[in-house]
């Protein structure tokens, strides 16, 4: 059987597992959705107990709660997490002149964050509210806007470096970065007491449900083998 050219184009249909991994996130987000707007009861109690231990946590520890609060308001802040997207979205222009994976990556993420304003604005979940208070924000608390968009370009970073054949010690790192980010980013926000955990939850989900759903779009209507192709054949 001859092989293909190294720069023949090829699409691909989006893979199995892509399909399957955004049915499952897509039940899980609207049952969790349903649960938090209705609201039911079971999950409230357990986000009012859950948080109430935390706050005290907090209290208890001003030095993990100061390191948070810096983790929270510029390691992990949306903003930042945007700019880093915007260098991935750079380099995908510049250096690689893949213009079609780059429009998809800006478009996903803008699609994030309208996505998980409307939602906030739409659901109008209460915050909670505490007598000593560590950390004041007023907007809607579902889903959180910290971890949705560290869940979201995140994810979307570690596929461009996929596709791109990362691998060995750069994506091993790049992963556990990746996944610290989005679990610490989580915790912080429970920790300063500004989100219940369902909202935290609900951010990781959605989040990651847009990553999987820009990945099959792309695979099967945007893109194709040519570079992943190249890279293999330089490997």
């Amino acid at each position: 059987m001859q092989p293909l050219p190294v720069d023949s184009p090829i699409r691909r249909p989006a893979p199995r597992g892509a399909e399957v991994a955004a049915t499952a996130l897509g039940c899980a987000s609207l049952l969790l959705l349903v649960l938090v707007t209705i609201p039911w009861h079971p999950l409230v109690a357990l986000d009012a107990d859950i948080a109430r231990t935390v706050h005290g946590w907090a209290l208890d520890n001003p030095g993990l709660t100061r390191t948070a609060r810096f983790l929270t308001d510029w390691v992990w802040d949306p903003a930042t997490m945007r700019v880093l997207c915007a260098v991935a979205v750079f380099w995908l222009l510049w250096r690689q002149r893949d213009r079609r994976l780059a429009l998809w990556v800006a478009a996903t993420c803008a699609l994030g964050a309208v996505a998980q304003n409307v939602a906030k604005a739409a659901i109008g979940r209460a915050r909670p509210e505490w007598p000593d208070p560590l950390d004041v924000v007023h907007n809607g608390a579902f889903p959180s806007g910290h971890a949705m968009t560290a869940a979201l370009v995140c994810g979307l970073l570690l596929w461009v470096l996929r596709r791109y054949g990362a691998r060995g010690v750069l994506w091993c790192t790049a992963l556990t970065v990746a996944v610290v980010s989005v679990i610490g980013v989580g915790l912080t926000r429970v920790w300063l007491g500004v989100h219940w955990p369902s909202d935290v939850l609900g951010g990781w989900l959605f989040g990651a449900l847009l990553v999987v759903l820009a990945v099959a779009s792309y695979e099967r209507w945007g893109g194709t083998e040519k570079n992943t192709t190249r890279r293999a054949g330089r490997s």
